[in-house]
């Protein structure tokens, strides 16, 4: 197969320690993170100004690039902060993405390289001229985009674009529903999802519809894995995962399957397997976004939640890894039988995925154990104390 002769850029989500590790281990060219405040994931763990060091300690190795956001809209009272952070960034990332003025003006001040977020709506080629003139080194493309429009931009700048994960209705998301209900604002990396949940059509009179498709807010998971050739042929330098929300099993997988699909041409029935892997982790069904074409009906989801074909269940945690024998000891909270598919996580671990192939409780085989037992199973890698172990069940 031939190999591409193009080094395309994988930039994968980290919203906490095992997502940065797992995203580094499967091959990420540049993980994306935000810190406790002015991030447009607040519900995500996030980080502090005191992890950047051993951020980097675990990018290091395999010359990862770190991009922080700072990508939320701020306000007067928040200047003296976003400066104060600002400062403090300065020499531990590689570039910061965002979008409002003050921030930009604060990287140029500073000297800290900057990317344009998708929160600016960049969809022309003035607007990437404008950007350009202030010093980004890079635009993430609004949502909106067709693949021809995008081709025209990266003449002018270098393209970041999403290649995989959730989408909002508000696409580039300039969202005010979630504010409107619950004072928690989008814009602001508080949204609480109201779009995904079923409603009611009510008119003035009281008189009420349920539609046939009753999330009629809640768009498809982009996927863009079918047609990723196209995408490589589009002019875009880094392909982006949405995810930050997410965890570390759902960031080795979609991490491993584009890195493969970035690497190589991928005949059909890799992208086949492919797709089925990641139909096993979180998601809302597929959609093409605004790539190929405009979005239709179809490319609402019919569920609330995830349509994945399979859930973890945690069951224990790690007491004690020895690694002569690769083998770790769990004890559990929950059942657990031989053959059972696992995945262990943790921060420094990022994600081991194995099977419990035999277990060993008091020194004897045993095909099942149950909560309070202390048992040890073979591992295919290290794993640490404290990492949770979950068992991966069909839905």
């Amino acid at each position: 197969m031939k190999t591409s002769t193009q080094k395309y850029e994988l930039l994968a989500p980290a919203g906490d320690f095992s997502m940065l590790s797992a995203a580094v281990n499967a091959g990420a060219d540049a993980v994306y993170f935000g810190l406790k405040e002015f991030s447009m994931r607040a519900a995500a763990k996030n980080f502090t100004i005191e992890d950047l060091d051993e951020i980097a300690k675990i990018c290091k190795p395999k010359n990862v690039k770190k991009y922080l956001t700072l990508n939320t809209r701020i306000y007067e009272d928040e200047l003296k902060q976003i400066e104060k952070t600002i400062k403090q960034i300065k020499g531990k990332v590689d570039a910061v993405i965002c979008w409002d003025a003050s921030v930009i003006q604060l990287c140029r001040k500073y000297k800290i390289p900057f990317f344009i977020s998708t929160q600016a709506s960049v969809s022309n080629t003035e607007s990437a001229k404008f950007y350009k003139s202030l010093g980004a080194k890079r635009i993430v493309l609004a949502r909106e985009l067709d693949l021809k429009q995008i081709k025209e931009i990266s003449k002018i700048i270098d393209i970041e674009c999403f290649c995989h994960g959730a989408m909002c209705v508000a696409v580039s998301g300039r969202c005010f529903t979630s504010q409107f209900l619950f004072s928690k604002s989008a814009n602001r990396g508080e949204c609480l999802h109201p779009c995904r949940r079923s409603y009611i059509v009510k008119d003035e009179e009281g008189n009420e519809l349920k539609i046939e498709n009753n999330q009629i807010f809640s768009a498809k998971d982009l996927c863009t894995l079918p047609f990723i050739e196209k995408m490589k042929q589009s002019g875009i330098k880094s392909f982006k995962i949405e995810g930050r929300n997410r965890d570390a099993r759902y960031v080795d997988a979609v991490v491993r399957i584009y890195r493969k699909a970035l690497d190589k041409k991928l005949t059909s029935k890799e992208i086949n397997e492919g797709l089925n892997e990641l139909k096993n982790i979180y998601n809302k069904g597929f959609s093409s976004g605004f790539y190929l074409k405009t979005p239709t009906s179809d490319d609402f989801s019919k569920i609330q939640n995830n349509a994945s074909a399979e859930k973890k269940h945690f069951v224990g945690k790690i007491n004690h890894y020895f690694d002569k024998l690769n083998v770790a000891s769990i004890k559990l909270v929950s059942e657990l039988k031989a053959g059972d598919k696992i995945a262990i996580i943790g921060s420094t671990t990022g994600i081991v995925n194995t099977i419990a192939n035999s277990i060993h409780l008091k020194q004897k085989e045993v095909k099942k154990a149950v909560k309070g037992d202390e048992i040890g199973i073979k591992v295919p890698e290290r794993v640490r104390q404290n990492d949770e172990v979950y068992v991966i069940l069909k839905r």
